[in-house]
């Protein structure tokens, strides 16, 4: 799953993103990439690794709810969703 997410656009500077997405490992288990800066510039990227999918997700949704309370909006999700 992919979920992109990007401040809005102002005259003052170029917007900002904050790309999430869950990729396997090979030692079986997930990792939660987040990578984030300003867009047309190379940002920052951290991974974190997860035993489950499930936890991966729920480490994902965090960060996007996160995101939001900060600004961003989501301009794509990707993937299918976990039913809840």
């Amino acid at each position: 799953m992919r979920i992109y997410m990007q401040t809005p656009v102002t005259d003052d500077h170029p917007p900002r993103y904050y790309h999430l997405f869950v990729q396997e490992d090979l030692l079986g288990g997930w990792s939660l990439v987040k990578e984030w800066g300003f867009q047309g510039a190379s940002g920052r990227v951290v991974r974190e690794h997860f035993q489950t999918l499930d936890a991966a997700h729920d480490a994902m949704f965090r960060g996007r709810d996160a995101q939001i309370q900060r600004g961003y909006r989501v301009m794509f999700m990707q993937g299918e969703e976990r039913p809840r």
